[in-house]
């Protein structure tokens, strides 16, 4: 099994199914999650361990709406540990909750239920945030890299592939400004984490920020930070993401949804190479390279009305526009031998065995979900096959009702759930077309089957997807 790029995350909440749900989607993160309903438990937790992230509930007794309960324990945990990173999450959000959940002092807010990529996006910055802290605190001048080692290598000897990999091999170890281009699934992040490696800071931190999910009211603390006694409950300094990257790389995820209004700011202090923390009297100097992605076309970004021009070619100084994986169907056998070896030995299973009309009919398929979809497809088929000699079946590609799959030959269309009457085979695959249909949303799929989200991740655990 592939090393886990941090160590130990805590999640604390008295739904049982959200506590499955976390401790599912996190595993791909840290090498232990704990779960728990009682918040004592984590705080003793703490006196032996050092958790990276703690997701903390906000709402405890029957009824609770108003996150007192989740601000109480909230101030225990900094108490225990100051520079642990804690998301705050319920279902009873809203601006003011997330304004006062930063203000005293936690890293980030989720709404339940959450968009698993936004979860995994803000526990993951959360993390390296974590770290940062610690290592800052601890005053080394040098830190071993933190930048979280990635599961999935960039393959492909096409000659899409070809201009990326070139493209990063030069723009690396410059201090350029880079913006990533390209469809979700793609693989934007892990072209900036391979950027942030092949750099002279790569023994510095890499730092991600989703700017899609940082809230309006949020952004200048968020970004800049603030300092004790800024505002009600400033009850300390903290740093804001621009700092803590000092020396390192910053990523900025999802540059496209920022509202308009604030990419000035943002404009600034990429411009000065300086941030003034609110309440601040003076600006810190910070030294930071930028990655930035979208998944924004071109058109739409360079629309005054969407973008400011200048941020742009700010942000842009080298474009690495990543592919769509329709469009390098020659890297596609690569890609799926390389998952298919991952996952069988990740799951102590046989090497597999893909028979070329299987092969032929996976490279035909235009896979919208692109290269996280392929490696998600490998996964279930090591799960799901009977044998080590791979069939279609174990791969089901999705058809819309009224027409076939395009570029798909006949014999990768899938079987009518119809035509299997075992109970348990037609639940797991109607499951597995849900997922797919709705490019793995849990909520979107959970909803058209009928089921809560917390039902849905019992069945996928239950059939090992």
């Amino acid at each position: 099994m592939s090393e886990k790029p941090f160590g130990l995350c805590i999640v604390v909440d008295d739904d049982e199914d959200i506590l499955l749900a976390a401790r599912l989607l996190l595993r791909q993160l840290f090498a232990e999650v704990r779960v728990t309903p009682q918040p004592q438990q984590a705080v003793d937790w703490m006196a032996d361990a050092r958790p990276d992230v703690i997701l903390l509930d906000a709402n405890f007794a029957r009824g609770a709406t108003d996150s007192s309960e989740g601000f109480r324990w909230l101030g225990k945990i900094l108490e225990r540990d100051p520079h642990v990173s804690v998301v705050l999450i319920t279902a009873h959000g809203g601006v003011q909750v997330a304004v006062r959940a930063m203000k005293e002092g936690a890293t980030d807010f989720v709404s339940k239920p959450w968009a698993n990529e936004k979860l995994l996006s803000a526990v993951r910055s959360a993390a390296a945030l974590s770290r940062s802290r610690r290592q800052s605190n601890v005053g080394k001048a040098s830190v071993p890299p933190v930048a979280a080692p990635s599961e999935t290598p960039l393959l492909g000897s096409s000659p899409a592939m070809a201009r990326v990999l070139s493209l990063i091999e030069k723009a690396g170890p410059t201090d350029a400004n880079v913006l990533i281009l390209g469809e979700n699934g793609t693989g934007k992040e892990l072209v900036a984490r391979e950027l942030h490696r092949h750099s002279r800071r790569f023994a510095k931190i890499m730092l991600s920020v989703d700017l899609g999910a940082v809230a309006e009211s949020l952004f200048d603390s968020e970004l800049f930070g603030h300092v004790k006694g800024a505002f009600t409950d400033a009850r300390a300094d903290r740093v804001g993401r621009l700092q803590a990257a000092d020396a390192g790389t910053l990523f900025l995820d999802e540059v496209g949804n920022l509202p308009l209004h604030l990419q000035p700011k943002l404009l600034t202090a990429l411009e000065q190479r300086k941030v003034t923390p609110v309440g601040a009297n003076a600006p810190v100097p910070i030294d930071v390279r930028v990655i930035s992605a979208t998944n924004l076309p071109p058109d739409q970004l360079g629309s005054e009305s969407r973008f400011r021009q200048d941020l742009l070619y700010r942000l842009n100084t080298v474009e690495i526009e990543l592919p769509p994986l329709r469009d390098r169907r020659e890297d596609i056998p690569l890609l799926l031998d390389h998952y298919l070896r991952q996952y069988a030995a990740r799951y102590d299973r046989p090497a597999p065995l893909l028979p070329d009309d299987v092969r032929d009919a996976l490279v035909s398929y235009d896979w919208p979900g692109n290269v996280r979809a392929l490696r998600h497809a490998a996964e279930r088929a090591i799960i799901l096959a009977d044998g080590a000699t791979l069939a279609i079946k174990d791969f089901p590609l999705p058809r819309p009702a009224s027409a076939p799959v395009p570029h798909v030959q006949a014999s990768a269309v899938v079987e009518p759930v119809a035509a299997d009457l075992n109970l348990d085979r037609a639940e797991r695959q109607l499951i597995e077309r849900a997922l797919q249909k709705h490019g793995y949303n849990i909520s979107n799929a959970a909803s058209e089957l009928g089921l809560t989200r917390g039902s849905l991740y019992r069945r996928m655990e239950k059939h090992g997807l």
